[in-house]
C-alpha cells in the first residue's frame, strides 16, 4: 500500500480531528506533520495526525511550509486561514478553503447533484429536505443529550416542540427560498431565546461583530461547523457554489446549507451553556469538537449530503452510497 492510500486509510467522516492554531509554525519533518510553538526558554514540536484529521484552521502568528501542505494535500486535509480565535476565514476579504486537489474524488455525488440543481422546484425540494433533517437533528441531540439538558435546555419543552412543529408546517408550505430563509430566521430567534434564557442570558442579542462570550462562540462554533462543511463537500467532489438555499450569488453558499445541519442542534446551545460557565475559548473549542463526534455530526453531513445527490425528492435516483 503506497504512501497517499495509507494517509487515506481512515474515511473522512469518521476523522476525529479539527485544529486551529495560533503564534506556531506548521512543517514538516521525519515524514510527519508538526507545528512549532516557541515556549518561554524552549521551542516546542507537537505532532499532527493528518491522516485522522478533517480541517487545519490557521489563525494568527502563523505559517505553512510547501512540503506541509503537499502531505496534508495527500493525506485530504482542508486548509483555511483565518483570524484570532477562529474567526474570519478568509483569503483575502472572501471566504476560502484551501483544497486539496485530486482527481479521485467520486464523480457521481457532483453529477446527482447537477441533475436536479438546474431545476428550480427540485432545487427547493432538497433545501426542504435539509430544513427537516434538521429539526430532526435538533430534536435527537437535544433529546439524549443528558449535559444539555442538566441546563435546562429540552427537545421536549413546550414551546421549543412548538416551534420546532410550526417550522416543519411553514417548511413543508414554502413556496420558494426566500420563504424558507425568512422562516428559519424566525426559527432561529426562538432557539436564541430560549437558549439565551435557560442560561441567563437575559439581553443577549445576536451580533456577529460583538464582544461578550455568547456572541464569540457563536461565531467560533459556526466556523468549526463550516470546516466540517466543507470537508464533506470536498470529499464527495461537489463545488461549493451549487447551493440550495443561501443563494447562487455566494460561491461558497453550500458550506452555509451544510453548515445549517448541524449548528442549531449543537454550536447553538453549547455557546450559551459555554459563556455561562465563562469558559476559554479554548475550552469551548474542546466541548463542541467534542459533542460534534458525540453526536456523529460529521456522519450525518455525509448522510444528507449523499442522500439528496443519489436520491434526491421528486427525482428518481439511484439507491446505492458507498464510502467517502
Amino acid at each position: 500500500m503506497d504512501q497517499l492510500t495509507d494517509l487515506k486509510a481512515i474515511l473522512h467522516s469518521k476523522r476525529a480531528n479539527i485544529y486551529y492554531l495560533e503564534k506556531s509554525r506548521v512543517m514538516q519533518k521525519d515524514g510527519r506533520v508538526l507545528y512549532l510553538t516557541e515556549a518561554k526558554d524552549e521551542n516546542l514540536y507537537w505532532n499532527i495526525p493528518i491522516a485522522n484529521t478533517t480541517v487545519i484552521l490557521l489563525g494568527t502568528g502563523t505559517s505553512i511550509t510547501q512540503a506541509a501542505m503537499r502531505m496534508l494535500a495527500s493525506a485530504g486535509v482542508l486548509v483555511g486561514f483565518c483570524g484570532g480565535g477562529g474567526t474570519p476565514l478568509f483569503s483575502g476579504c472572501e471566504i476560502e478553503w484551501l483544497t486539496p486537489q485530486s482527481e479521485y474524488r467520486p464523480t457521481e455525488y457532483v453529477q446527482g447533484w447537477l441533475k436536479f440543481w438546474f431545476d428550480d422546484a427540485q432545487r427547493l425540494a432538497v433545501a426542504k429536505a435539509f430544513q427537516q433533517a434538521r429539526i430532526e437533528f435538533i430534536r435527537k441531540v437535544w433529546g439524549k443529550d443528558r449535559e444539555l439538558q442538566a441546563e435546562n435546555i429540552f427537545a421536549d419543552d413546550s414551546g421549543i416542540a412548538a416551534a420546532l412543529d410550526s417550522y416543519a408546517s411553514n417548511v413543508g408550505n414554502a413556496e420558494k427560498t426566500g420563504d424558507l430563509l425568512q422562516r428559519e430566521a424566525l426559527l432561529t430567534k426562538q432557539l436564541y431565546r430560549y437558549a439565551a434564557k435557560a442560561t441567563q442570558h437575559a439581553d443577549f442579542s445576536r451580533d456577529h461583530d460583538a464582544t461578550d462570550l455568547a456572541n464569540g462562540f457563536l461565531n467560533h462554533g459556526n466556523y468549526l461547523a463550516y470546516g466540517l462543511a466543507a470537508t464533506t463537500l470536498w470529499v464527495l467532489g461537489i463545488p461549493h457554489g451549487f447551493a440550495v438555499m443561501h443563494g447562487k450569488t455566494r460561491r461558497g453558499a453550500l458550506v452555509f446549507d451544510v453548515a445549517d445541519l448541524v449548528k442549531d442542534a449543537i454550536v447553538l446551545p453549547w455557546a450559551f451553556v459555554c459563556a455561562k460557565e465563562k469558559m476559554s475559548e479554548q475550552e469551548f473549542r474542546q466541548q463542541i469538537l467534542q459533542k460534534f463526534t458525540e453526536h456523529k455530526a460529521l456522519d450525518f453531513m455525509f448522510e444528507q449530503v449523499k442522500q439528496q445527490a443519489l436520491n434526491p425528492p421528486s427525482v428518481g435516483a439511484h439507491s446505492f452510497a458507498q464510502g467517502d
